[in-house]
């Protein structure tokens, strides 16, 4: 598939997409891995995507386990809200999958075992981690994105991401300073931006499958 094929699937794909989301790793460096047993993200554009659907593939994963095996005490409106988190995360998944077609990494064993999945605080701390996270990955990532088309999918995405922020926030404070993103936004009303190279290694912990970013700058 060319870059341009992508290029115009993307496009109408996310057309139909986004106006459903209105709600809403490398990852292991490569220590001495063989290339044989790591999958690599890849250059440019392609790389950038891969490393999107890296992080989507890891919190689809934490999501559809917070809502297969709900914590204690759990009340039905933050079951709905984690539900809607999750079902967003895999449609971001799924849809950057498809997209990439043969060029995507394959998908990722995750490593929960940090995560007391029963704790109502271990699960909305990760989630708040996972989200602001995200959040900064796709800020610091698209500096390195060269087609427009995928600059706008991933400013599509990136904003359901920052819904999640502020309704995980919600949950965990209320109505409070940080559900309007106190923490994470600057004196100058920007939100933060991180680069792969230190978004990865923050997401390592969580995956065991060896990917490797050397060809993603």
């Amino acid at each position: 598939m060319t870059d341009a094929t992508l290029s115009r699937r993307l496009v109408l794909k996310w057309t139909g997409v986004a106006s459903t989301l209105a709600v809403a790793g490398s990852l292991l460096p490569n220590f001495g891995i063989s290339a044989a047993l790591a999958a690599d993200l890849g250059a440019g554009d392609i790389g950038v995507l891969n490393y999107a659907y890296a992080l989507e593939q890891l919190e689809a994963a934490f999501y559809t386990q917070v809502v297969k095996t709900p914590y204690k005490g759990i009340t039905k409106s933050e079951l709905s809200t984690l539900t809607a988190i999750r079902d967003h995360e895999v449609e971001h998944r799924d849809f950057l999958k498809k997209a990439l077609g043969a060029k995507a990494i394959p998908g990722l064993e995750v490593d929960f075992s940090a995560i007391k999945f029963s704790s109502r605080k271990s699960v909305l701390g990760t989630a708040d981690v996972f989200e602001n996270l995200g959040v900064a990955a796709y800020n610091g990532a698209g500096q390195l994105i060269k087609n427009v088309d995928y600059l706008a999918v991933a400013g599509s995405i990136v904003s359901v991401e920052a819904r999640h922020c502020a309704s995980i926030a919600e949950l965990i404070g209320g109505p409070s300073r940080k559900a309007a993103g106190a923490g994470h936004v600057d004196a100058k009303g920007l939100d933060g931006a991180l680069s792969p190279a230190q978004v990865l290694p923050k997401a390592a912990p969580f995956i065991k499958t060896p990917v490797t970013a050397n060809s993603l700058v």
